[in-house]
């Protein structure tokens, strides 16, 4: 948006807090309301949180500005640090003492919280401007896409549309399973420096950026990317001021990485696809395999990702002082399963049972990046294809894009689904359901403006691709949804 066009946003804030009697907890819903009825559309939007955040009050200014009532809920830990703490901690509420959980914030966060808000802030709306909400929607990504589907499985009939992305589902798993890359070090007893996992991820993307049949830094069929980190052991690759060769203990993590935990020979879990940056992308995100080294890159320590290093330590382990970088293969086996016994019922929001969702007339849009350095992208795929086996014609209520070249939510190469939220306001109010979402790449935080590519592109309706039909490579007019690359080789990674 240019200065030119930034205006001023006025809106009534009521922030309501109230209490479970007799369990002790203090919920925060914050309501901001188009302050003149004339710049209501009368519809109502439910925007979800990130990480253990459930919910951020500055993240309802975009969903007023464009005449949205919109709310949150902070799911009782607003007086837990600020919103980049609580994003990243659960500890601080989740611990009461070294053993000990309170299983009932979790529950509030799980779900509870979302139900009340929606309906307090339904009525707060309603009497605000003595008028009947139109249409109700649900935006968020990660946790916030998680809370999306949460909605559709446990309260059907409160959302007409619900925009999920990389959500944040298969919570028990996959929080477990983040930490893999770093069980591995443990049992190489090896560290490797971000130099040498930026060379094998560079070596990835070079040998499988073609398979879509133009060169553009992306692997936009990472499913046709049989690339093997162990090809690449021994070839050179500089790191600072020296000359070094990829480790074959390095290639063995990556690969773990991507292609998740085996056991008995078969993936336990997905992974992340091979165009991901291991490192992260700091300071928005550290990746599955972060590492910290001196100023020479080595003397390498373990970084474990926080919110996963926090979910072991504060809901499995149940004791903030273990250190997590000890673990290894037979404890790591042993948390998972502590995890999905404990948690499955209060968190996981995985249910594919979607029946009344659709049958209240509710559309469901997920998005998840293929280049998602933190939550495999497999994982939401998997989830639509359960959906598809268990709910009759599911392209009548719920669509799946894939956006190649995308990280968690934002960032990455890829060009990103910004207007997602218009399709689906068209698909509840118009029928017009959509075929691929309007991609358009976004400078990445932090970034150097040179190294920008301003491009745009259609993400396709799962499972179709992008593929190119010629023109300038640059507009999105250059391309067609089609199911296969041209008939390209489709051969791809293991499947679970």
């Amino acid at each position: 948006m240019r200065s030119s066009e930034i205006r001023p946003i006025d809106f009534c804030n009521v922030t309501v807090v109230y209490t479970h009697p007799g369990l002790g907890d203090s919920i925060r819903i914050n309501v901001w309301l188009p302050l003149e009825e004339t710049e209501w559309s009368g519809r109502f939007l439910g925007q979800g949180g990130g990480g253990w955040c459930a919910g951020n009050e500055g993240a309802l200014a975009a969903g007023v500005s464009i005449g949205f009532a919109s709310a949150n809920t902070d799911s009782g830990h607003t007086f837990f640090g600020d919103f980049g703490f609580r994003s990243l901690n659960s500890s601080e509420w989740g611990l009461i003492s070294p053993g000990n959980v309170n299983l009932h914030l979790l529950q509030n966060f799980g779900y509870r919280s979302l139900d009340e808000m929606t309906q307090i802030s339904k009525a707060i709306t309603e009497h605000y401007y003595d008028k009947t909400i139109t249409r109700a929607y649900w935006n968020g990504c990660s946790t916030g896409g998680r809370q999306g589907l949460v909605l559709a499985q446990r309260y059907p009939k409160l959302y007409d549309g619900i925009l999920a992305a990389a959500p944040a589902i298969n919570w028990v798993t996959f929080l477990v399973t983040e930490h893999y890359a770093h069980v591995k070090m443990h049992e190489l007893n090896y560290v490797p420096p971000p130099c040498e996992f930026n060379a094998i991820t560079a070596a990835a993307v070079q040998a499988c950026d073609k398979l879509d049949g133009i060169e553009d830094n992306i692997i936009s069929a990472p499913d046709l990317c049989n690339f093997q980190a162990s090809s690449v052991i021994g070839k050179k690759f500089t790191c600072g001021k020296e000359q070094r060769k990829i480790s074959k203990n390095a290639a063995e993590i990556a690969q773990a990485v991507w292609t998740g935990p085996i056991r008995k020979g078969k993936p336990i879990w997905y992974g992340l696809n091979p165009e991901v940056q291991l490192m992260g992308y700091e300071p928005l995100f550290t990746g599955l395999a972060n590492t910290k080294c001196d100023k020479t890159n080595k003397n390498c320590k373990s970084a474990p990702f926080p919110i996963s290093a926090d979910y072991l330590k504060t809901w499995l382990i149940k004791d903030q002082t273990y250190d997590i970088t000890t673990i290894d293969e037979a404890g790591f086996d042993q948390l998972l399963k502590i995890s999905r016994q404990e948690y499955h019922s209060l968190i996981d929001s995985a249910d594919p049972d979607l029946h009344e969702f659709k049958d209240s007339g509710g559309k469901l849009l997920t998005w998840h990046g293929l280049t998602d350095q933190l939550i495999p992208p497999g994982g939401t795929k998997d989830y639509y294809e359960r959906v598809k086996a268990e709910v009759p014609d599911i392209d009548s209520f719920f669509r799946h894009f894939e956006a190649p070249g995308v990280a968690h939510c934002f960032g990455g190469r890829g060009a990103m689904p910004i207007l997602a939220m218009n399709s689906l306001v068209h698909w509840v109010e118009g029928g017009v359901a959509p075929e691929f979402l309007d991609g358009q790449s976004l400078p990445m935080p932090g970034a150097p403006m040179e190294s920008f590519r301003n491009f745009t592109r259609p993400i396709c309706r799962y499972p179709k691709h992008a593929v190119y039909k010629g023109g300038d490579v640059m507009f999105a007019g250059s391309f067609r949804c089609e199911e296969d690359f041209g008939g390209l080789d489709q051969g791809g990674r293991d499947e679970l």
